[in-house]
């Protein structure tokens, strides 16, 4: 990707380079008002990802997770997060990569995948945006067992919840995760406006 005109890099520095790569980045920055500004930014790349929200219409359950996540025991809350089955690309298709994370976190393969979008959810100093799919699932469909890679350090739950649970649950504090509530409230509204 090119440098915009209003865009020049001074200095970039690799800070960590384990997980992912956190770099610090000193800017100049030319502001709309013409003004250039010095600014100095860290930015965190780990690689970009795909979620899935998948529905039983038979039921009017979705299919969640829960798995400990260690960011958000450190934000102080409590670290066994709802979510909905997602993973990182690591190269890979994100149709692809999706189904494979279906059948490895939730043990559920499907047949039809729809991607509704791309989104980024931390611009301010993450690099990964998520691919943002959604499908439906029936009892039928589990392949495996799912909840995870052991190897990976995986300890996933697989939830089966009822729609207007999983929408309280987002009003009650016990959904936490932008990605699911997202794709709670698009799967909401496409209901509404059917």
């Amino acid at each position: 990707m090119s440098t915009p005109d209003y865009l020049k890099v001074s200095d970039s520095e690799v800070l960590s380079n384990s997980w992912g790569t956190l770099t610090r980045h000193r800017i100049e920055y030319r502001r709309r008002d013409g003004d250039w500004e010095e600014q100095v930014r860290e930015v965190y790349d780990r690689g970009h990802g795909a979620t899935c929200l998948l529905y039983d219409p038979e039921r009017n359950c979705v299919l969640l997770t829960r798995q400990f996540r260690l960011p958000v025991w450190a934000a102080g809350r409590d670290p066994m997060l709802i979510e909905a089955p997602a993973g990182l690309l690591e190269g890979a298709h994100p149709e692809d990569r999706m189904r494979a994370e279906l059948i490895e976190e939730t043990g559920f393969e499907v047949s039809d995948l729809e991607h509704l979008f791309d989104a980024f959810s931390s611009p301010g100093s993450v690099t990964e945006y998520v691919a943002f799919f959604r499908g439906t699932y029936h009892l039928k469909d589990k392949v495996a067992e799912g909840g995870g890679k052991e190897t990976e350090g995986e300890d996933i739950e697989v939830m089966h919840v009822p729609l207007d649970q999983a929408l309280e649950m987002i009003r009650s504090g016990e959904i936490m995760d932008a990605k699911t509530i997202i794709l709670l409230q698009e799967l909401a509204l496409r209901r509404l406006t059917g």
